[in-house]
């Protein structure tokens, strides 16, 4: 079994959702989501660490039982910090601290509350047995590109980029296109820290369905992921058929 490192990535000072990742959703705060579906994996985790600059943020992350062992640096926690960065100082820490190479990098977002524990268990089994640089969620785009339209500069509405073939129905068009839904990046460590990248080269996907990608971004990202998490409590506590 590989060894891997799950890294939780929360700065504060959200501008769109002030407060976002300690904001309460269906009950319990943002990210506290986040922390207890990574807990459902521990046993195939070395440690699930948050990275946050707030200690409001860490206070909550702790609390849920992730490990919070330091407080980002100043030059990782501005509005231009790259999560690469954050998650290469994240790991660094962690090998020096514990005397540890680690096999994998597991970057979880707080902002995508939907992802389950068998989406984390999924992903990596999927890096042990494919040999890829990294393990990246998409999910399939609600409309293709291809339909997508600009105004130009006569105020004219063409294609964005082609043509797009006159009467083609949605359904019809190939072949799929997928998006990044921010809920799971699993990293192979020397990729990581020697090639200063979160995908490397050779890239699987790991496919969600729309349910589960919601990556809150704004207030009306916010609302859809409660009412889904509300929806999945409901059905939790309905009772087994015998």
């Amino acid at each position: 079994m590989s060894r891997t490192l799950a890294v939780i990535t929360a700065r504060g000072g959200s501008k769109r959702i002030p407060g976002k990742n300690v904001r309460a959703i269906a009950g319990k705060p943002l990210i506290t989501w986040t922390v207890e579906t990574a807990r459902a994996c521990q046993e195939r985790l070395h440690s699930i660490v948050l990275s946050t600059d707030d200690e409001e943020i860490a206070q909550v992350g702790r609390h849920g039982g992730a490990e919070v062992p330091f407080l980002r640096p100043a030059h990782l926690a501005g509005d231009t910090a790259s999560s690469l960065g954050v998650v290469q100082h994240a790991t660094r820490f962690i090998e020096a601290r514990d005397n540890v190479r680690f096999d994998w990098v597991l970057l979880l977002q707080p902002t995508s509350p939907l992802r389950t524990a068998a989406d984390i268990f999924a992903s990596l089994e999927m890096a042990d047995a494919a040999g890829c640089d990294s393990v990246v969620a998409v999910t399939e785009m609600p409309v293709h590109p291809i339909f997508a339209k600009k105004i130009n500069a006569k105020g004219l509405l063409k294609p964005f980029n082609g043509t797009e073939p006159e009467g083609l129905r949605r359904q019809d068009a190939n072949p799929k296109a997928y998006i990044r839904n921010g809920a799971i990046y699993l990293t192979q460590r020397d990729v990581l820290l020697e090639q200063n990248s979160i995908y490397g080269s050779r890239i699987l996907p790991y496919i969600m369905p729309p349910e589960r990608s919601i990556d809150i971004d704004v207030d009306l990202d916010f609302r859809l992921a409660e009412l889904l998490l509300q929806d999945r409590s409901e059905l939790a506590d309905l009772p087994c058929a015998d």
